[in-house]
C-alpha cells in the first residue's frame, strides 16, 4: 500500500498535534516484527495520530523502521525527530448496526429540590435516568413505558 502524502502545512499541524502525546508502540531489540506491526496497526485504527519510541542507536535503521511502517500500513510519516517516530493515518468511519429493539443509554441528570419552607436553599439532586425511564416535572423518575404482565395473576389482579 502506498503512504499518505501530507503537505507541510497538513504536517506541521499534526506535528503540533502529536506534541504532548505519549509513545504507544515501542519497537525492541527485535526491530520491527508482525507483532509490532498489528500493534502499530491497530493503534492508529484507534487513534489515528501516534507516536512510536524505537530502542535502537542506529539512524539508519531507525529510518528504515520508519518508511516501512508508512509505507505497509498505508500511514503519513509526520515526524521523526531522535528515537520517537510520528504517523498519522485517518480514523475509519464507525460501522454501526441501527437496532431498533435498543434502548438509549443511562444519563446523568440534576434535578433543583426545592424545600418546603421558602427561605432555604435548592438541593441539586444527581440521578441516573436510564433509557426506559422519564424525569417527571417534579423530578421524580418514572418508566416510560408501562410493561406488560408477566403472569397470569397479575393479569387478573
Amino acid at each position: 500500500m502506498p503512504q499518505i502524502q501530507l503537505t507541510p502545512a497538513e504536517r506541521r499541524e499534526q506535528r503540533a498535534l502529536a506534541h504532548h502525546l505519549d509513545p504507544v508502540v515501542m519497537v525492541g531489540a527485535e526491530g520491527l516484527t508482525a507483532a509490532v506491526k498489528k500493534e502499530v496497526d491497530a493503534a492508529l485504527t484507534a487513534h489515528g495520530l501516534i507516536k512510536v519510541r524505537v530502542m535502537q542507536d542506529e539512524r539508519a535503521a531507525r529510518e528504515l523502521i520508519y518508511q516501512q511502517l508508512a509505507d505497509e500500513l498505508d500511514a503519513a510519516p509526520v515526524q521523526h525527530i531522535g528515537k520517537l517516530l510520528v504517523l498519522w493515518r485517518p480514523i475509519p468511519p464507525k460501522e454501526r448496526q441501527p437496532n431498533e429493539k435498543r434502548m438509549p443509554g443511562p444519563r446523568e441528570v440534576k434535578v433543583l429540590k426545592f424545600s418546603q419552607r421558602g427561605g432555604q436553599k435548592p438541593e441539586v439532586q444527581r440521578l441516573r435516568v436510564l433509557g426506559n425511564q422519564r424525569l417527571t416535572p417534579g423530578g421524580k423518575i418514572k418508566r416510560a413505558k408501562k410493561r406488560k404482565p408477566t403472569s397470569i395473576k397479575k393479569q387478573q389482579g
